[in-house]
């Protein structure tokens, strides 16, 4: 089973939640990005229908894959900050 972490992280001067090495939109409180990561954690959770997907690895390879919908990732968020701290 794939795991995601979303981490909650000071980010242009306000708050997001990032996967990797990509960031959300920026929120103007901790509390706020805390809140949309807990939305999107929740939404990587509801199933879909089977379809084929293809995605292009960092390589340039095309690779071709069959999802039944149901394997959704395990996913988490990490915080390492409190609520009402400021931003460095």
């Amino acid at each position: 089973m794939t795991k995601v972490a979303y981490e909650i992280v000071p980010h242009d001067g306000g708050w997001a939640y990032k996967l990797g090495d990509v960031f959300s939109e920026s929120f103007a409180s901790h509390d706020e990005a805390l809140e949309a990561a807990r939305i999107v954690m929740q939404e990587q959770q509801v199933g879909d229908e089977p379809v084929k997907i293809s995605y292009q690895d960092e390589k340039g390879k095309w690779h071709y894959e069959y999802s039944d919908g149901g394997d959704r990732p395990e996913v988490e968020i990490v915080d390492r900050y409190e609520s009402g701290e400021t931003p460095a």
